[in-house]
């Protein structure tokens, strides 16, 4: 099969997914008052199901640099991207007394999960996602220390309780597992009831990313802004990528976390942050602005940054 028809194979259900979300929030079929109710669930069960499934004796983690690097790599990634969109944001109009640092916040802070977990389960093999996993610990710690410190304005401390989440729990007690205990030993029957839960995770999860932007659509185009939209995507869609992929190709990294980095260096701005920006009265329109107007623009740019990733790290998927 050729590359870009299996990238396009990939990339399309998942659009599909958040597709079926937003009608389905048109409609009436999915009412905003199950959003909390399926949103604990997926994170305090069908998420951790997922990760204990994907990280339980893989072979990837028996190399130290699959287990100490990728968290790294993830924190760096968004700290790079919170400089940079930092500097761009001085020169923005002040739309609001946050609009720098809603700005710089939603701009670094990419989809990190929903979107990439399918894609990599449909390119690459089950080691990869236990990496994206253990990855995405970095990214976790830098969403609350970076968050609270520039909407909140808190400290390192308070930053670092809101992890306290059953997701980093998970990751950090399989991993710790792995070292005394093989896959085999555990029954077969919590293996299997944990995998089915954890193939759940995520088709709710992007359920719940389209009915958001249901919700929110409509923001896009209120009061202007398309200067804000330009930068944000300038920087989320083309020149961090550029950033991510130089550091996949020039650094001396595992292929697994190699792999990860080209996924993510595709994604668009995050949807979450628009909750965070919301409880501590940032510039909630510049937020929707600039998560709902990348989530759009990749459509196109998904495609072509994996395709351009993969091939600069001289990966095959499936």
């Amino acid at each position: 099969m050729d590359q870009f028809q299996a990238i396009l194979n990939a990339v399309l259900p998942v659009f599909l997914v958040i597709g079926g979300g937003f009608a389905l929030r048109r409609l009436d079929w999915l009412a905003p008052q199950a959003d909390q109710s399926l949103l604990r669930l997926t994170i305090n069960l069908l998420i951790p199901c997922l990760i204990f499934d994907s990280l339980l004796g893989n072979r990837a983690f028996r190399s130290a640099d699959n287990v100490l690097v990728p968290p790294l790599v993830g924190f760096g990634s968004v700290a790079i991207g919170v400089a940079a969109a930092w500097v761009v944001g001085a020169w923005l109009p002040k739309r609001h007394p946050k609009t720098r640092s809603t700005f710089a916040f939603c701009t670094a802070m990419y989809n990190y999960g929903y979107v990439p977990i399918p894609l990599i389960m449909a390119l690459f093999d089950r080691e990869t996602l236990g990496v994206l996993f253990v990855h995405n610990l970095g990214v976790e710690i830098a969403f609350w220390t970076f968050g609270m410190f520039l909407l909140a304005g808190a400290g390192v401390r308070q930053s670092l309780r809101r992890l306290l989440n059953a997701p980093l729990a998970t990751i950090i007690g399989t991993l710790c597992l792995n070292a005394v205990l093989a896959r085999e030993q555990v029954p077969q029957f919590f293996l299997n009831a944990a995998h089915m839960l954890g193939q759940c995770a995520i088709p709710i999860g992007m359920l719940l990313i389209g009915a958001t932007m249901a919700d929110h659509i409509r923001s896009i185009g209120n009061r202007g802004g398309i200067g804000i939209l330009g930068a944000a995507a300038a920087l989320r869609l083309l020149a961090l990528p550029a950033v991510f992929l130089a550091v996949a190709v020039l650094a001396p990294l595992s292929p697994q976390l190699r792999r990860v980095i080209a996924i993510q260096a595709a994604m668009p701005a995050a949807v979450f942050p628009i909750v965070l920006v919301r409880h501590y009265r940032g510039d909630t329109e510049t937020a929707l602005r600039i998560v709902l107007g990348t989530s759009a623009l990749s459509l196109i740019t998904i495609p072509l940054w994996i395709r351009i990733g993969l091939k600069l790290i001289g990966a095959t998927p499936f």
